[in-house]
């Protein structure tokens, strides 16, 4: 009993003084694109309310799955955590073969961020001027509408190849270790069309770079009313955002994850800070979707989905 109250005192006092030191946090893309700019956006709140800087390090490869194998074998001692989405912490299981490690039993989830719409967009000189003039286009021209996305499996990835699926067309798929370099050879000409997240996407749309031509979104975004969403036109009930959440490795105490839960809670309850968010047509969601508990239930659950979405529509890496 002695020593199970030592056990108890010392961990109530480690986790009154955590953090005492700088906390990294793994983003697996390079930086410039959506999940980069989110990441950073939230670190900078966050650090805030726990008293010591976020540091933002990009480990970019294979999708993010370099990044997130990283986390997962860091050290469980609340100081090295990792930016996860969809792609690399939900479809991945589903896309390799061998996967260096597993987003479910690996991972302490922590918080769940907002999600992002994509949207799709060409590049300014491409002929097609609306959704279905780009799909006659593909069709007539197997292999030849080269999209380009963030890395094998990341969102814009996945997306580009369910709307190919769906479309009954062949187009070049052409990865790149980041959404900011395969966004920039969008607007330089070097690649037809690219998914991108609403964040990064506006700034470059506002600008007239790119052209956007639909979004994932089920209904049309304010920011972009004349747009029509897939599910408007080729693409019926269709409904996709990217999911992201803050993972710490398994083994993490619960006082380092509880205390940035609170952290994130606090600053999501600001609407100053949320306003800008929805500005960039993120999507805000409930209180208790926040939670690490629920972003746990939600990696589970998009586990299965992605397994039986890769299945139907013959999505594989290896």
């Amino acid at each position: 009993m002695v020593a199970l109250a030592l056990i108890t005192v010392t961990a109530c006092t480690w986790a009154q003084g955590y953090p005492t030191k700088p906390v990294t946090w793994i983003v697996p893309f390079a930086a410039g694109g959506p999940t980069d700019a989110m990441a950073r956006n939230i670190a900078e709140r966050v650090a805030r309310e726990v008293g010591q800087p976020i540091i933002i390090e990009n480990v970019p490869g294979a999708g993010g799955t370099v990044g997130a194998a990283k986390v997962a074998r860091a050290q469980p001692d609340g100081y090295t955590m990792l930016v996860g989405h969809v792609g690399y912490m939900g479809a991945a299981p589903a896309l390799y073969k061998k996967l260096a490690y597993d987003p479910v039993k690996d991972f302490a989830p922590v918080f769940r961020f907002p999600d992002t719409p994509l949207v799709l967009m060409v590049r300014k000189e491409h002929p097609a001027k609306d959704i279905k003039a780009l799909v006659d286009f593909g069709k007539a021209n197997p292999d030849k509408l080269f999209i380009s996305n963030a890395g094998m499996g990341s969102s814009s990835h996945l997306i580009a190849a369910l709307f190919a699926s769906t479309a009954d067309m062949k187009v070049s798929l052409v990865p790149y270790k980041g959404a900011g370099p395969a966004l920039m050879d969008v607007i330089g000409g070097q690649v037809d069309a690219m998914f991108d997240q609403t964040n990064t996407a506006l700034p470059q749309i506002k600008e007239a770079k790119v052209r956007p031509l639909a979004v994932t979104s089920k209904v049309r975004l304010p920011q972009l009313k004349d747009v029509p969403t897939l599910a408007e036109t080729v693409m019926p009930g269709f409904d996709a955002s990217t999911w992201y959440g803050i993972y710490a490795p398994k083994g993490t105490p619960q006082g380092a994850l509880d205390k940035f839960q609170e952290a994130y809670l606090k600053a999501m309850a600001d609407k100053t800070f949320t306003d800008k968010m929805v500005g960039q047509a993120i999507q805000l969601l409930s209180a208790e979707q926040y939670t690490g508990k629920a972003l746990g239930q939600h990696t589970a659950t998009e586990v299965a989905r992605w397994k039986a979405v890769a299945a139907k529509s013959r999505i594989s890496l290896e």
